[in-house]
């Protein structure tokens, strides 16, 4: 825990001005007549050790005082105007890089940020920077070792069944999302095509009215035009807890990379659709009562095939089925059968990585899951394959040449690129208007929204201590 403000220290005990100076005056004045400026210069003297005094005093009692009254002025919570209780609207814009809002005039997400609450220089996601994986880290706190969704297709190793963005069985989504949380405690959420949310689990039944089936065709105008009719529900009825997804800008980035008009266009009808959700809210004069975050799941990278790694090329030092492979990058994964030496495999891919031999080798690196960097939190689950290869930004992985040279985008990279940020802004009664705080994990908004709620979470890998740091303290 850090140490408390020096101006929330207990006051020093009042000092005796006695101890610090003490003025003799004379008991009688020299006979002597004195010279007139004699006379002046002593009155100064006399004046200046009195003002000491008093001002040594003054200084004494102002010091015994110190107290959170000199708060008074700190920005509050505000009260809200019309709802009965908070509402909590989170928007996902995929693959909105941090950075991307600078690209074009974006109005209604300046706005946002102007009168509330940014991450800086962005929000990490966790690793790997893929969607599902994050949306439900989003959801949940956790980490995906702890929330199982460990990429958005992979391979149990231990039951040899396959997960794909479209299963809903719970067994594969673990840990409790935001809109089960909710569930529990007798409360309405709603969730527009967030990933995990079509998830019977718990209390939560994934309504029809509150949670849509996802179809991608869908327009952008129709599920923000849903959204705002909860708010036309009876108080009691309408969602404490309402996130929508938006499938653009990542769309585009795959594309065309991270630079292109393709990604300025998608950015304008990000910024029209945030600005038709203000203007809904207004209209309804909750704007200012709801709490709206805004942010997005991961970043982007434009990629190249000339920086492409083909496994086929490590073939005099170790051959690599295609069928050992369950995902080719940015996290490559492999799946040998369990008569291979797993250590002994890694060692001879990375020997051959490294040789000098193999085309852009010196920028995939193989581990076993166990021997990963920690700040990944990328091993402790049976789900993650036994051996895994890191990427470098921008590269990727093939198993084997072909004719086609094209240029792209992708994410999942490492998680502590630059590249892979997305975007957090947070506008409502709770955040400081016009406030800028350091970069976090997604994990953290877990908690942020059950405390804006005051709902009680779930255990989970976030900071408990986290939303004081962010959240302004009640009225």
């Amino acid at each position: 825990m850090a140490s408390p403000s020096p101006l929330l220290q207990p006051p020093p005990s009042s000092p005796d001005p006695s101890q610090h100076c003490t003025i003799k005056l004379p008991l009688s004045f020299p006979k002597k007549p004195q010279t007139p400026l004699f006379l002046f210069v002593l009155f100064l003297a006399i004046s200046s050790a009195a003002a000491f005094v008093f001002l040594l005093s003054s200084s004494s009692s102002s010091a015994s005082s110190i107290s959170p009254e000199i708060h008074v002025g700190s920005p509050r919570a505000r009260a809200l105007a019309k709802l009965r209780r908070p509402v909590v609207l989170v928007v996902s814009c995929d693959g909105f890089r941090f950075g991307y809002q600078f690209k074009t005039p974006t109005p209604n997400i300046h706005r946002l940020v102007a009168n509330g609450t940014e991450a800086e220089t962005g929000l990490i996601p966790v690793f790997p920077s893929l969607t599902f994986p994050n949306h439900y880290a989003i959801a949940t706190g956790l980490y995906p070792a702890s929330h199982g969704i460990i990429n958005n297709y992979f391979v149990d190793p231990v039951s040899g069944e396959r997960f794909t963005p479209s299963n809903h069985d719970p067994k594969w989504w673990l840990g409790e999302p935001l809109w089960e949380t909710v569930a529990d405690h007798g409360l309405n959420a709603a969730t527009y095509f967030w990933p995990g949310s079509e998830v019977v689990k718990g209390n939560w039944t994934c309504p029809p009215r509150f949670c849509p089936k996802y179809n991608a065709s869908v327009p952008f105008e129709q599920r923000v035009d849903t959204v705002l009719s909860y708010f036309d529900l009876p108080q009691n009825e309408i969602p404490v807890f309402i996130n929508l997804y938006f499938e653009d800008p990542d769309k585009q980035g795959h594309q065309v990379g991270p630079d292109d008009p393709k990604i300025t266009k998608a950015v304008v009808r990000v910024d029209e659709m945030i600005g038709r959700l203000i203007q809904g809210l207004e209209e309804r004069g909750i704007f200012e009562d709801v709490t709206f975050i805004l942010l997005g799941d991961h970043g982007m990278v434009g990629t190249c095939d000339k920086k492409t790694i083909f496994l086929d090329d490590l073939a005099p030092w170790i051959r690599i089925p295609e069928s050992w492979v369950t995902y080719y990058y940015p996290v490559l994964s492999i799946l040998p059968p369990t008569s291979v030496s797993y250590s002994e495999m890694v060692a001879k891919m990375n020997a051959g990585l490294a040789s000098g031999k193999v085309e852009n080798g010196d920028y995939l690196r193989m581990y076993l899951k166990e021997d990963l960097p920690g700040r990944l939190h990328y091993s402790d689950s049976s789900r993650i394959p036994p051996i895994v290869g890191l990427v470098d930004e921008g590269f990727s992985v093939e198993q084997a040449r072909t004719n086609n040279k094209e240029c792209a985008g992708a994410h999942g990279y490492d998680n502590a690129l630059f590249s892979m940020r997305t975007i957090f802004v947070a506008h409502g009664p709770q955040f400081q208007r016009g406030r800028k705080i350091p970069s976090f994990v997604n994990i953290e908004i877990y908690n942020l929204i059950t405390s804006i709620l005051k709902l009680k979470g779930a255990p989970n890998n976030g900071s408990a201590s986290f939303p004081n740091s962010v959240l302004l303290p009640s009225a």
